[in-house]
């Protein structure tokens, strides 16, 4: 199965990026290519580095920019964006992009398991190596299983849930995503499973432990400021509270002028913005892209750029 992938916010993206021909840039989800194929289009002399950690993007990616003298592909986690480019020479970069999150591709493929609408083997592993969902739902704790699903998943009902998935291991393994989903929906009020699928929350948090994802956007965003040369500009694409917020503050605090207390008289600290936002408010998908991508509903875009 061909990795597919539609870019969200493809047009503000690539504004918000305000792309020079000669310069150098990083899509560092790039998933299938989508926002990479149409930065490369802006490009002339310049560069695109397109990195991704799943082996099923590399594949996708090498095939349809096979024959682009401006792309660079790297396989490896956005999380260790520096050390990638610096071992091969890059040091400055004019802009980064991160669409943070699942791609379609990870969801629409049941082997991979990350839905709970097709039954498969619990994986979730972006990357395709290191611990699975299995071994992690199998294996933590009930007060760990609480607290990835109440902390990740912003569940109401994490600790009725971590029970259930306690009692349920204990009699047989839990191997498939759809044994999960029916745990999670047998541990929560019947109101709760009218609104929706009810496993949404829990799958999205064993999801965000797996992968290490939080970690790993912290880590992103420090290294890809870093990179970012003077008038560099930074976009992330978020799908959920969790994301956009560690986003909306990391921003937040390079934009951030003086930080001495409001009674002192005159600056002491000496503290200066080391950036500004592009955008006050998180660009969100119009009616026009909802309705050709409904999984854009939860997107927003948050753009800053290094001064």
């Amino acid at each position: 199965m061909g990795f597919s992938h539609i870019p969200v916010l493809l047009q503000e993206t690539i504004e918000g990026l305000n792309i020079k021909e000669n310069g150098i840039y990083v899509d560092g989800t790039a998933g299938g290519g989508g926002h990479s194929g149409e930065i490369l289009r802006h490009l002339t002399t310049g560069k695109l580095i397109s990195i991704d950690q799943d082996p099923d993007a590399i594949k996708t990616l090498t095939q349809r920019f096979k024959d682009n003298e401006n792309s660079i592909i790297i396989k490896g986690n956005f999380g260790n964006m520096k050390d990638l480019l610096e071992l091969r020479g890059v040091g400055k970069v004019d802009g980064v992009l991160l669409d943070i999150g699942v791609s379609s591709h990870q969801l629409d493929t049941a082997s991979r398991g990350f839905s709970f609408h097709e039954d498969a083997p619990l994986d979730m592993r972006m990357s395709q190596s290191g611990i699975t969902a299995e071994e992690l739902v199998n294996t933590l704790s009930f007060e760990e299983l609480r607290k990835i699903i109440f902390e990740y998943g912003e569940e109401k009902y994490a600790s009725s849930i971590a029970k259930g998935i306690v009692a349920a291991r204990e009699r047989e393994p839990i191997t498939t995503t759809l044994q999960l989903a029916e745990i999670v929906k047998a541990n929560v009020p019947q109101k709760v499973r009218r609104d929706g699928h009810p496993a949404r929350k829990t799958f999205q948090a064993i999801r965000i432990a797996v992968n290490d994802e939080l970690n790993v956007l912290d880590k992103g965003l420090n290294d890809a400021f870093t990179l970012l040369g003077k008038g560099g500009r930074l976009a992330v694409i978020t799908f959920h509270s969790l994301e956009d917020r560690i986003v909306k503050q990391k921003m937040a605090g390079w934009c951030q002028g003086c930080i001495c207390p409001k009674d002192f008289p005159v600056c002491v600290c000496g503290n200066k913005p080391k950036a500004r936002l592009v955008n006050k408010k998180p660009v969100c998908a119009n009616e026009t892209e909802l309705t050709k991508n409904p999984r854009a509903r939860s997107a927003k875009l948050r753009i800053c750029e290094k001064i």
